[in-house]
Formats: structure tokens, C-alpha cells, sequence
């Protein structure tokens, strides 16, 4: 696992062009651009943009990335742990304040179900936050809306560190909608600009760096939340407020970054801002291939607009696209993960684990989704998208039955508590090491420029509805089904797995146009198909996956297609 190269450059800005858009014709900076670099035009050599060097990690796409990825995607991870250690707190000071408002205190499944809102509402404002993403990325662009969007932190914060001061659990329960809001955007917008300012052979490794920050959310929350830190009753107001910080630092440092060159060119048609952007992100490698790249997809799509979520849905052309992104959201909630995650510290009870050590079992569960995340993260240039999905929900999937064995057995096996230990850490160690990330870059990669938006807000929205059934039904699944309700993630696991295995092809090192050629290949054989029921087609794997070609067609000597 070795870092990808850091290209020795500066992160200061280049020089704009002199020429205002209004003074230069659009295809006049993109040929002065060609004195600034190392390769002919792509216009007059075609094909210069198959033998192109492959670019380099610059020291501003990483920066970039960490910036992004720490003030927007840390948060999700530490919102999704953050009630865990606080509970008892929390649902102590629920009952305090009902008996100070209405003299009795609540009943248990009252409680339950306070405290199921608390966790589940985090969802409910993350639905929200998807579905308005596309409206807002259009409008303020990619690098604009994280900006924006950082004052819904500071919001929350507030109301979650006063909320014992003002004697109001309803102002913690409104504080986790509003953080559920920001990391439904985030959530979608970080890996959409990630994903258009990497070069295509950087484009995994950079659309996986939101997924390490996750998993540093989550054990940010367990460790702050031992009782050596902010675990204590008197604390946790400041542990549910803590998120407002990294928010502070990224609003400090991520508007001195340039915007996403693809949205620039393709829909604000500024190309001296194109060019500025890509100078800033890239190191001395010609920028006029990219260029001329986006402005293919740029003419491709001149006469379609940004499509709504109805008219991406009713477009048959990129429906295993809108499929597979079905597949794979809901997939990597109803996975289980959630479950682990909200309710690590009673699964370790469960388990069997002495009350003064799960909080440090829980915390070294923290340090497994880093260490997972960094692999995945520097595998998947290498090794591809497909085989980390795969591979991941495969091992979640063994890992959830052994749980269930574990929990059924450990009554009369004293070892087996520790063995649901390992399956706990199996199915954090699987989920971060591809399935925590890969779908939201794999969102950015299935669809055009115009496809994108649309496509995130049903991908995050699937997502954060199976988020929200998952943290709510959970504690209620787990009551009646025992160690039985693992099996359901279980065969959840297994089914995106063989799903991702049949039909999602490899998009490593590929051009969004390229993939997008991928599935309508794969569109015109299956039409093919409708129309000759009854030929003998043999069909052909391409690339060792699912999809498949015209040329993948061979039609018996008796039959011919029309």
C-alpha cells in the first residue's frame, strides 16, 4: 500500500487569463492554454489522450479532500455515534423533565421510544438534506454548498449545548434533525465535488477519503466519550455540541479553494474558470485533454438540461445505472451497519462483556474503521470498485450469522461472547473497507453531468429512509426476535453482493463518458434481445463482469435480427 505520488507543486493559485469571458471567444483560452503545457492539442492529436500520463496526488487535491471531508463527512460519523455513550444521560434527563412538567415520570416504552426519536430523527433531517441537495448544488455549485451549508452546524450545536440549560429535550431532538440536514447534503455533495476535481486515475482513492473521515467521526465520538473525557453526566450537552468545531476550521480554510471545473465548464460555460481550477488542482501535466474531455460531454448534453428526479426516473436510458444505485443505498443501511454503530454498547452487554470495559471495546471498534478505511482507500486504484463492494458485503453478511450463532450459543459457551465481539468488528472491518464509500463514488461515476444531481438525491434519500428504519425499528426488531434479527442483515449483505458480482461493471480508470458507453452498450443488447425472443443468443462476459456489447452478440446462422 504505497500513498499515491504528491506531485511537487504549489497550492497557490495560478494567474487568471487576462481576457474577460465576454472579450474571448470559448475556444480561444483552451488554445492559449496550449503554450502552458507539456502536450499538443487533443484536436490536432486524437490520440494523445489514450498515451496521457496518468496525474499525480497534488498537494491541493489532497488538502482539498482532508478540508471537505473533515468539517462535512467527520460529522455524519460522530452524529451516528454520539448517542451511544450519553444514553442513560439522556433518557435520564428525558424523565427528569417530564416529571417536572407533568409530575410523573415515563414509562419505559415511552422512554424507548423518546430515545428512538433522538436517534432516528438524525435520519429524518438527512432525508430532507438529500432531497434538496440537487436544487442546491445547481444553485451554489459543489464547493458553494458545503460553504453554505456549514450554518445548520452551528445551529444545532447551539440548541444541543443548551438544551439541560433550558430544560428542553425537544431542543436535542430538533438539534439532531438539523445535523441529520447537514450530513444528508454533506453526504452527497463532498463525494460529487471530490469525484469532479480527481483525475480519473485518482478518482477512487479521492472519492473514498469522506469514507476514513466516517470512521474518524465515529471514533472521535468514542473516545470523547470515555469517562476520562466528556462521558460524565455533567458533559454531555458540551459531547452532543462538539461538532460545531471542525465546521469552524473547514469555513476558515475550504472558500480559498477553487470550484469544481466541471460544473464551471459544463454548466456555467466559464472556461477561463475551468482553466484557473484546473491549473490550481493539477500538477504540470497538460490540462487540455481534460478540457477537451469536458467539452465532449459538454456538447453531449447541449441540449439537455439538468434532469429532476421524475424525468431521471422515466429516462430508459440509464435505468441499471438508477437501479444499481437503488440497490446499493439501501443496501448499505439495511446492511446493519446503522444497528452496530447506535447500538454498540448494548450488543456488547448482550454479549456478555463487563460494563466497565465496553466503552473501551467500543472505542477500539473505532480503531478498526480507520485502519480498514486507509486500506480500502489505497486498494482502490488498484484492486477496483467491484471487488471492495463484493468483498465487503460478503464478509458483513458471514459476519451478521455469526452473531447470531454467537448470541444463541454463549449461554452455554462462555468463549462465544467473544466471539460476537470479532463478528462486530468483521462487520465494521467489511463495511468500511468498501461499502462505506464506494456507493457515493460510484453515484458520481454512473451518471453524466446532467444525470448527477438527480441521481444523488434518490441514492441519498433511499439512503437515509433505510437509515431512519434501522435506527427506529432496531431496539423493537431486537425485543421480539432476539439474536434471530441478524439474520436479516445477514441475507441483505449477501443479495447486494451477488447483485454488484451480475450486474455492476469495473469503473476504475474510466471517463464518465466511457461509462456511461458501458451501460448503453448493455441497453442496446437487451433491446436487442426483446426484439429476437426467439434467437439463440449467446451472450459474452465483458471485462469479466455482467455487462455487455453489441459485438458480444452471436446470433445462430438460421436467425438474423431485423
Amino acid at each position: 500500500m504505497d500513498l499515491p505520488e504528491l506531485a511537487d507543486t504549489s497550492m497557490s493559485p495560478p494567474e487568471s487569463p487576462t481576457k474577460s469571458p465576454a472579450e474571448t471567444p470559448p475556444e480561444s483560452p483552451l488554445k492559449a492554454s496550449a503554450n502552458n503545457t507539456s502536450c499538443s492539442s487533443i484536436t490536432e492529436e486524437p490520440e494523445d489522450l489514450h498515451l496521457q500520463q496518468p496525474e499525480h496526488l497534488t498537494n491541493s487535491l489532497l488538502a482539498v479532500a482532508f478540508i471537505s471531508s473533515f468539517g462535512s463527512s467527520m460529522l455524519y460519523g460522530y452524529n451516528l455515534a454520539v448517542v451511544n455513550s450519553p444514553a442513560l444521560y439522556i433518557k435520564d434527563f428525558y424523565n427528569r423533565t417530564a416529571v417536572a412538567r407533568n409530575g410523573t415520570s415515563l414509562n419505559e416504552e415511552a422512554l424507548t421510544l423518546m430515545y428512538s426519536l433522538t436517534v432516528s430523527v438524525f435520519a429524518i433531517g438527512g432525508l430532507l438534506g438529500s432531497l434538496i441537495v440537487g436544487m442546491l448544488v445547481t444553485r451554489f455549485g459543489r464547493k458553494g454548498t458545503i460553504v453554505k451549508t456549514t450554518v445548520l452546524v452551528f445551529i444545532a450545536g447551539t440548541l444541543m449545548g443548551f438544551s439541560r440549560t433550558c430544560g428542553s429535550p425537544e431542543m436535542i431532538i430538533i438539534g439532531r434533525f438539523i445535523t441529520g440536514v447537514h450530513s444528508g447534503i454533506s453526504l452527497s455533495v463532498v463525494p460529487m465535488y471530490l469525484g469532479e476535481i480527481a483525475p480519473k486515475n485518482l478518482r477512487g482513492f479521492l472519492g473514498l477519503v469522506p469514507s476514513i473521515f466516517i470512521g474518524t467521526g465515529v471514533f472521535t465520538a468514542q473516545i470523547l466519550g470515555l469517562n476520562e473525557l466528556l462521558g460524565k453526566e455533567e458533559h454531555w450537552p458540551l459531547f452532543l455540541s462538539v461538532v460545531v468545531v471542525p465546521t469552524f476550521i473547514q469555513l476558515l480554510l475550504l472558500p480559498w479553494f477553487p470550484e469544481s471545473p466541471r460544473y464551471l465548464l459544463i454548466e456555467k460555460h466559464n472556461i477561463h474558470a475551468t482553466i484557473t481550477a484546473l491549473k490550481w488542482y493539477r500538477s504540470k501535466s497538460n490540462i487540455q485533454s481534460e478540457i477537451e474531455e469536458m467539452q465532449e460531454e459538454q456538447r453531449s448534453l447541449s441540449s439537455v438540461e439538468t434532469l429532476s428526479v421524475w424525468e431521471l426516473l422515466q429516462d430508459q436510458s440509464v435505468r441499471w445505472q438508477v437501479l444499481s444505485v437503488v440497490v446499493i443505498n439501501i443496501g448499505m443501511q439495511l446492511s446493519g451497519i446503522d444497528a452496530i454503530w447506535f447500538y454498540t454498547n448494548d450488543i456488547f452487554e448482550k454479549a456478555g462483556i463487563p460494563p466497565p470495559e465496553i466503552q473501551y471495546t467500543t472505542a477500539g471498534t473505532g480503531v478498526i474503521e480507520i485502519i480498514t478505511g486507509l486500506i480500502g482507500c489505497f486498494t482502490i486504484e488498484r484492486l477496483g470498485r467491484r471487488p471492495l463492494m463484493i468483498g465487503g458485503f460478503s464478509m458483513m453478511g458471514l459476519c451478521s450469522a455469526g452473531i447470531t450463532l454467537a448470541l444463541i450459543l454463549q449461554t452455554n459457551l462462555s468463549f462465544m461472547r467473544y466471539i460476537s465481539v470479532c463478528c462486530v468488528v468483521g462487520i465494521i472491518a467489511g463495511f468500511c473497507i468498501g461499502p462505506a464509500g464506494v456507493p457515493f463514488l460510484i453515484t458520481a461515476e454512473l451518471f453524466k453531468q446532467s444525470h448527477r444531481p438527480a441521481a444523488y438525491i434518490v441514492g441519498g434519500s433511499l439512503n437515509w429512509l433505510s437509515n431512519f428504519t434501522v435506527g427506529f425499528v432496531f431496539p423493537f426488531l431486537q425485543m421480539s426476535a432476539g439474536a434471530y434479527c441478524y439474520l436479516v442483515f445477514a441475507a441483505v449483505c449477501v443479495s447486494v453482493a451477488t447483485y454488484v458480482y451480475i450486474v455492476i461493471p469495473e469503473t476504475k480508470n474510466k471517463t464518465f463518458l466511457e461509462i456511461s458507453h458501458m451501460f448503453s452498450k448493455k441497453e442496446a443488447v437487451l433491446e436487442t434481445q426483446g426484439l429476437t425472443q426467439l434467437d439463440q443468443l449467446k451472450l459474452k462476459k465483458m471485462n469479466g463482469y455482467g455487462g455487455l456489447e453489441h459485438t458480444s452478440l452471436e446470433l445462430d446462422s438460421s436467425s438474423s435480427v431485423p
